[in-house]
């Protein structure tokens, strides 16, 4: 697919979700208030099986306790779980941040790596969380793919995969580089307020005269 066709399509679907009144994803909104590896590396943990608001809430008064390596060894397993809840697995999470820290003081003079093989060794940590963080916190080309983007990305008909990873992979090979960034901010706000999991809303998308709409049962 041709530069051009990515450019369009990223023009509508952002005017689409500015006139849904479409809100920057948690773990974005954490980025541009502070560019901080750890930072956007923290929230992303957060952020998983948890709402955007909840992360939001959480992510900032955690932060506003500890936002260092050092601080959160300092601050401990009890008040990390007290700070973030209710994010789902908020025990587990706080457990494996602390254990992160342990290792950033440890291993990496306090500083998140910028490499996914280094991010993935972390605990807690996958594909998504890796580079999510290489993304907003390290501005490094990489492919998020989460539940929306693998989503619509199948939906669309860019590519046809079975899981997240898949993705990935095949997105790279139909996108050009630029887009890599931010394809996860815009495609998790429109399967937020438009392509969502069930019953999209495929009468306010600008693209369903294309769309194959592969695994739609029923629309809106």
């Amino acid at each position: 697919m041709e530069d051009q066709y990515w450019v369009d399509l990223f023009s509508r679907f952002g005017s689409t979700i500015k006139k849904e009144g479409g809100k920057l994803p948690s773990v974005s909104a954490i980025a541009l208030e502070k560019q901080d590896p750890f930072r956007v590396l923290v929230s992303t943990l957060i952020s998983l099986r948890t709402k955007d608001e909840v992360t939001l809430q959480a992510s900032r008064k955690l932060f506003s306790l500890a936002d260092t390596p050092h601080a959160m060894l300092l601050l401990g397993q009890k008040a990390i779980e007290e700070a973030i809840y209710p994010a789902g697995f908020y025990k587990t999470k706080a457990k494996n941040l602390l254990a992160i820290s342990e290792i950033l003081e440890m291993t990496y003079n306090g500083k998140v790596p910028s490499s996914s093989e280094k991010l993935l060794q972390l605990p807690g940590v996958g594909i998504k969380t890796a580079n999510l963080t290489l993304n907003l916190g390290f501005g490094i080309e990489a492919i998020c793919v989460d539940c929306h983007v693998h989503q619509i990305a199948n939906r669309m008909g860019w590519v046809a995969t079975k899981t997240p990873e898949q993705t990935e992979q095949a997105l790279q090979t139909v996108m050009p580089k630029r887009f890599w960034i931010p394809l996860n901010e815009l495609l998790v706000v429109y399967g937020q307020y438009i392509c969502t999991s069930v019953s999209p809303w495929c009468s306010k998308c600008s693209e369903t005269a294309t769309c194959l709409k592969n695994g739609v049962k029923k629309e809106r």
